[in-house]
């Protein structure tokens, strides 16, 4: 009988545990002990799911309190001294890596304070990784046994598990050299490295794990020769350890096909490769198996909401079978389930027709089950019969079509995609207009979302307040937070986004096309999760969606305050797209809905409008290639014709963030100002790449994702080191991101003392410009 496997499950818990207990340590409202438990729990309800759901090979492993890669560096020591010299506990130095700490001094304790390591995109998702970060002298040794312990707590309920690392070629290219040792090439750690991957992976024989999975994302990048010949080197040197478990190496989000002489000829019990993304490539990754070799055919999509067909899963896996031989063949998943909600049974108010065509994390252990049935021989037929349904009525809805959308966009032209004017002649106009100092100040958009906010927001989707008692909380939230940045002496304020749930979910649920979930959580990074509004068929904006709280703001402060939207590839790739009709498509139907709302807000008085794509990096391709360069293109048109219907006055802002970002591909864009999360770059090399940026931008200066209060002195050195190299008359002043995750306390020091720090650099400086 063929198996079935899952690379792995969601662990933020059926409702949110992980996020509620994390956060509740984080305050000092738990102890490690619950937190423990409490993580415990999660894993063995997790395990127990899979179990009854028929999947033969479950992973373990796959949980973690904030981040598998980070896991990982704990794990083999690869700690920064300037954390480690804090001799925290393993648990309080692993979250200092994840977000930094801020301690002062105690009786009994020193002062701690560090930030964050880097966190950057994983691959083409939209969950974050704490990126490996190496000095030389990094000493690689084991730190505990996480992924023993997690394999025996399995056990001891009776579950066979397959533990999950990230594999040691992927563990060192994600990585990156550390500050004060830029020379460092983290490949060349590898001999270092090896030993102790060998050593938790003996440990895991000797506990009884017969197998491991070892994830290698990157062979669907571009990888040299260096790295494709250190497949090799890897592996046979894991190959010539005595006693470890079985290696199936896996690889997810693209096609592997351009480094298969990387892995041809590994001494490995198998590999795992996603069809759902790259089903054309299974004639060729099946011709470089030996005749021992397994093939896990990942036909079950880790990375969206909508229902397997299984008639098209079934034909690759048998298609697998007839190449390869029945009994070395293995359902899978495409990669983990990390990236989808936990159940779909939790959703009570979807409709019903709509519902039907989706299937999150737990129904996806059915699917990979029901498929493994079917290939074998099994009567399923009452299964697959239910599944064709689903497929056909999806197709045939009327709720995926709207004709008048669909000729909007064929009606597009080049004129839509332009500015009026090149931005030399616009920022003439815009200085003249806003009289701005040097290094104008401004945030990204959002200022924490209070427990108060999110209360009468609940009452008032509930029901329990109405609309006018409402909207005058949110104007008194919104004045408040006018009110402080008046006070501090920002230049171009916000109006805070109190009403806003999510950046995306908050126009999604403006926007005809989009149906929403409500307990359809996915873990963004650490504890922030967010619940990707779902696109269910063709894209409109039925009537403005910002335009009257940003015209309140604009009305009670003589300060320029900017409108806040979401851009068109952000609202994509930050929902769960629709799988029959193109990206490009989407995005431009999603372009057209944010240009009427960008022309509504310039009519409305509001003269600065920021349109953020923090996922425009995330969308490339992974590979170099036309693909890429398609993507660049429309990603680009998209955006421009959202922001193009408005005067040379009008000053179009953008904001990036946690992502390896090219200049190249931001100027496309041709908004006047960008903001760049910069407050983790440590590579000086970073800067340099965006001098012949021609418009104006901002290095984001603190991370919003810490607690910890950067000083005035801080803020000053960070400016001094940029304009070692950048130039002055360019240069905005901003955080790195929105601060609707941190509390007001933290919030009005940080924003304050980066004021200051602004206003220190005019003087030395001059005023104006």
């Amino acid at each position: 009988m063929v198996q079935s496997s899952v690379l792995g499950f969601p662990r933020i818990g059926a409702n949110r545990e992980l996020k509620k207990t994390t956060e509740a340590y984080w305050q000092g409202k738990v102890s490690v002990e619950e937190l423990f438990k409490v993580g415990k729990e999660i894993r063995e309800h997790n395990w127990k799911l899979q179990k009854q759901a028929g999947v033969d090979v479950i992973a373990s492993n796959d949980f973690s309190f904030y981040d598998q890669v980070l896991d990982l560096s704990l794990l083999f020591n690869a700690i920064p001294e300037r954390y480690a010299k804090y001799n925290l506990s393993p648990i309080d130095t692993f979250f200092a890596m994840g977000r930094g700490l801020q301690k002062k001094a105690t009786e009994t304790e020193a002062a701690v304070d560090v930030t964050a390591l880097e966190m950057v995109k994983w691959f083409d998702s939209n969950y974050h990784y704490v990126r490996p970060t190496f000095s030389h002298s990094t000493q690689f040794k084991l730190n505990g046994q996480k992924p023993v312990d997690e394999f025996l707590e399995a056990k001891a309920l009776g579950i066979q598990t397959r533990p999950v690392l990230v594999g040691p070629l992927s563990y060192l290219t994600l990585g990156k050299a550390d500050k004060d040792s830029l020379d460092l090439e983290p490949l060349s750690l590898l001999e270092k490295l090896l030993p102790v991957y060998a050593e938790i992976l003996k440990k895991l024989a000797d506990a009884g794990a017969t197998s491991v999975q070892l994830d290698e994302p990157v062979l669907v990048l571009d990888l040299d020769e260096k790295t494709q010949a250190a497949f090799k080197t890897a592996y046979d040197f894991l190959a010539s350890q005595s006693g470890l478990p079985a290696i199936t190496l896996a690889t997810y989000f693209g096609t592997v096909v351009p480094n298969l002489g990387a892995i041809k000829d590994l001494p490995v019990a198998g590999f795992h490769f996603d069809f759902a993304r790259n089903p054309e490539q299974l004639d060729e990754v099946a011709s470089i198996l030996n005749d021992n070799q397994t093939l896990s055919v990942g036909v079950v999509d880790g990375r969206n909401i909508w229902k397997n067909d299984f008639a098209k899963s079934s034909a690759i896996v048998q298609k697998a079978i007839e190449k390869v031989g029945k009994d070395r063949v293995v359902v899978a998943t495409s990669s983990s389930l990390l990236h989808t909600p936990v159940d779909l049974e939790s959703e009570k108010k979807l409709n019903p027709e709509i519902k039907d065509w989706f299937s999150f994390a737990t129904q996806k252990l059915a699917e990979v089950a029901v498929i493994a049935k079917n290939v074998s021989g099994e009567d399923v037929s009452a299964e697959l019969e239910a599944n064709a349904k689903s497929v056909s009525t999806r197709a045939s809805s009327n709720i995926t079509n709207n004709e008048a959308v669909q000729k909007r966009v064929q009606s597009i032209d080049e004129k839509m995609s332009r500015r009026l004017s090149p931005f030399p002649e616009r920022l003439a106009v815009q200085e003249k207009a806003f009289k701005l100092p040097l290094f104008p100040t401004t945030t990204i958009g959002s200022f924490p979302q209070t427990k108060d906010i999110r209360i009468n927001r609940n009452k008032f989707v509930k029901g329990t307040i109405t609309a006018e008692e409402y909207e005058k909380f949110i104007n008194a939230e919104i004045e408040t937070v006018i009110r402080f940045q008046e006070e501090i002496g920002i230049d171009i304020l916000v109006h805070g986004e109190p009403e806003r749930n999510d950046m995306v979910q908050y126009f999604g649920e403006q926007i005809d096309g989009y149906t929403f979930t409500t307990n359809g959580w996915v873990q963004s990074y650490g504890s922030r999760y967010v619940r990707p509004p779902i696109i269910v068929g063709d894209l409109s904006r039925p009537k403005p969606m910002s335009v009257k709280e940003s015209v309140y703001a604009q009305s009670i402060t003589t300060k320029p305050c900017k409108g806040m939207l979401t851009g068109p590839v952000t609202c994509l790739r930050w929902s769960f797209p629709r799988d029959d009709v193109d990206q490009k498509t989407q995005a431009l139907q999603l372009a057209l809905a944010l240009r009427d709302e960008v022309n509504d807000l310039d009519a409305a008085g509001i003269k600065i409008i920021q349109v953020d794509e923090p996922a425009l990096r995330e969308g490339l391709p992974l590979r170099a290639g036309q693909d890429r360069s398609d993507y660049l293109k429309w990603a680009a048109e998209s955006f421009r014709i959202a922001t193009s219907g408005v005067g040379n006055e009008t000053q179009i802002h953008s904001h990036f963030c946690y992502s390896d970002l090219d200049p190249n591909h931001i100027k496309a864009l041709d908004a006047d100002v960008v903001s760049i999360e910069y407050s983790k770059k440590d590579d000086p090399k970073y800067i340099s790449e965006f001098l012949d940026y021609p418009n104006h931008i901002g290095l984001g200066l603190f991370d919003i994702h810490s607690p910890r209060i950067p000083s005035t002195e801080e803020f000053k050195a960070k400016i001094e080191k940029i304009l070692e190299s950048y130039p002055a008359e360019k240069f905005w002043v901003n955080p790195d991101c929105g601060l609707k995750t941190r509390g007001w306390a933290e919030t009005k020091e940080s924003l304050t003392h980066m004021v200051e720090a602004a206003k220190f650099f005019r003087e030395k400086y001059g005023a104006k410009k």
